[in-house]
């Protein structure tokens, strides 16, 4: 026994459990994605149709199948006697009530905890370590390292980028430039101009500085290290920001693939990853980058 109490145990296994809590938190957003999100979609079925559109029935009721229609309101639906075979339902859009804005919001902030914590993780374990080196020094007296806040702050802005993000989706869905069964563009103009535009912003200055502060956790606490409490939150806040800064044209590309296509969901999760971790991360950026431009000029072209 080393007469350590409870606490410093815990505290020595700190590592552990922020790991663990960053892998369960992941599990759990994929788990609600794969799920449906709330929106009562079979995004197993949606995947297939989106990588196999060839498979898509002349009408689209057996797209429809797995969707709960009960928080739409569908102009004409309550007609009577009114004959729905063959009817394009994609056409007949659907009006977002609370809920329907309430689970979107929620579909894309889950769907960014997915996509984004893997990448998130080397700065969330090093603000534990440096934490836990600060309390052994003697220069912070909070014995818990606040690394649940540093994430709370780094989610806070990921929200608030899924608030823009469902808005965003609400437009380009009312103005028919997204399907409201599919969730993806139906526009070649829509398509073509988010995947020159993602590309370029791959190449762009702003890219690569926002980039640099998620590759090199290390400077990045360095220079914004802020004690305690409050400032784990500001410290998570501006983490998740320059993560913003350096993704948020590539979630634009979900609107191309298919905001419930799981395969183009964890591409983009495995391009975000490997840009921020891996040694050659900027340059397969760059190369997705130039990847992109050809795709969406191809887009418009042909």
């Amino acid at each position: 026994m080393d007469g350590a109490s409870p606490l410093e145990r815990l505290l020595r296994r700190d590592r552990v459990i922020t790991i663990a809590g960053v892998v369960a938190l992941c599990l759990l957003a994929w788990l609600y994605i794969v799920a449906g999100a709330g929106l009562g979609m079979n995004a197993w079925e949606m995947t297939r149709l989106a990588l196999f559109p060839h498979q898509k029935t002349p009408d689209m009721t057996s797209d429809m199948s797995g969707m709960d229609m009960s928080g739409m309101d569908m102009p004409g639906m309550d007609m009577p006697g009114m004959d729905m075979s063959g009817m394009d339902m994609a056409t007949e859009p659907r009006v977002w009530g609370a809920a329907i804005w309430a689970l979107m919001i929620a579909m894309w902030w889950v769907m960014m905890v997915a996509m984004m914590s893997p990448s998130a993780a080397p700065t969330i374990l090093l603000y534990a370590r440096v934490h836990r080196h600060a309390l052994a020094q003697g220069q912070i007296q909070d014995k818990l390292a606040p690394t649940g806040v540093f994430m709370a702050g780094y989610l806070m802005v990921w929200l608030g980028f899924s608030v823009a993000a469902a808005a965003l989706h609400w437009l380009l869905e009312r103005e028919a430039f997204v399907s409201a069964t599919m969730m993806s563009s139906q526009s070649r103009w829509l398509s073509g101009i988010v995947l020159i535009a993602a590309g370029l912003y791959q190449l762009s200055a702003l890219k690569n500085a926002c980039l640099s502060h998620c590759r090199t956790p290390t400077a990045f606490l360095s220079r914004h290290w802020r004690p305690h409490t409050l400032g784990a939150l500001r410290l998570g806040a501006l983490h998740g920001a320059f993560c913003v800064g350096c993704c948020w044209m590539l979630m634009a590309l979900l609107f191309v693939g298919g905001v419930m296509n799981l395969v183009w969901v964890a591409g983009l999760a495995i391009l975000v990853l490997v840009e921020k971790v891996f040694p050659a991360g900027q340059w397969v950026g760059r190369v997705a980058g130039i990847a992109l431009i050809a795709w969406g000029s191809a887009t418009l072209l042909v």
